[in-house]
């Protein structure tokens, strides 16, 4: 097998119930981060990580997804006659080559383990792949995935990306049972999925990055029901380990936001605005403001 990574799923087939009323028309990932939606995040990081082919698990509703990745041609026109050399960069940076993009349709919203396998026709046997959650925004030099297969190229197996989370909080994720802590690395003797409060086997928590062996899809081909009745891609990748192949966890560099969240959302949209130059200024006099106003009434 390969260690070299060029496909990445991305489960975007779900709803975005946490979102309404906006998604009621909209699909969550296109839902802006200063001037970004959620999915140019994703497709920025797995770019820079050396992703070739980006394959979509969608569903119905999705179709201003599709669409925003295809060549908007009389916006371009209008932007080059105008001169607006800037903007047009912009635009032609959300371009996909024809034949980068697959959309396959999950039917059923039967977990994230489900999502990933519907994609299992678009990969070879012995192909590794890469899994990117759009909810899961990371903000890091270099961006999260690109540290992952670096980290890769080294270990082999299967690598989840992983951050510290108190205790209390250790139940919403998957989480790993550590066999070996190598600083970075760490290599993991089990997992488990949203361990019940105060049983979780370390506080090391799984996020919306994966490498996986093309036996992690073997795996899912049975598919089981785990967690919540659901099909879940920790167990497929619990199986490895029961199986005696390595799965590694990547401590990241870098700061993670859960979009899927309403706080977590807001979160990133003000660190994101404070990275860009021309409005950081502006936006810190807003921000000051308003936490002089709250202290002021409090």
């Amino acid at each position: 097998m390969s260690r070299k990574v060029t496909k990445a799923i991305f489960p975007v087939a779900g709803l975005g119930t946490r979102f309404l009323p906006a998604t009621k028309s909209i699909p969550k990932e296109i839902m802006t981060l200063v001037d970004r939606p959620l999915i140019q995040y994703a497709i920025d990081e797995a770019r820079a990580a050396g992703i070739k082919e980006f394959i979509f698990v969608t569903s119905r509703g999705k179709g201003a997804l599709e669409d925003y990745f295809d060549h908007a041609h009389e916006l371009e026109s209008n932007l080059k006659k105008a001169g607006k050399t800037g903007l047009l960069d912009t635009l032609r940076k959300t371009n996909m080559e024809s034949g980068a993009i697959a959309y396959i349709r999950q039917h059923k919203a039967l977990g994230l383990g489900h999502a990933v396998w519907c994609a299992r026709r678009l990969l070879a046997d012995d192909e590794a792949f890469a899994v990117i959650l759009t909810d899961d925004v990371i903000m890091g030099e270099p961006p999260c995935l690109q540290q992952m297969i670096e980290a890769y190229g080294e270990t082999g197996g299967s690598m989840v990306a992983t951050m510290e989370v108190p205790e209390e909080k250790a139940s919403a994720y998957g989480v790993l049972d550590v066999d070996e802590d190598m600083g970075a690395i760490v290599r993991a003797k089990g997992m488990v999925e949203k361990p019940a409060l105060g049983s979780a086997p370390s506080n090391l928590a799984v996020i919306g990055r994966y490498i996986l062996a093309p036996t992690v899809m073997q795996n899912l081909n049975k598919l089981k029901q785990g967690s919540g009745g659901e099909i879940q891609l920790t167990d497929a990748i619990a199986d490895e380990i029961n199986a005696g192949r390595d799965v590694y966890g990547l401590r990241f560099r870098g700061q993670r936001f859960d979009c899927g969240s309403k706080a977590g959302f807001l979160q990133a949209t003000v660190a994101f605005g404070l990275e860009r130059d021309e409005l950081r200024d502006e936006f810190l006099d807003f921000l000051h403001g308003i936490t002089a106003m709250r202290r002021a009434a409090e």
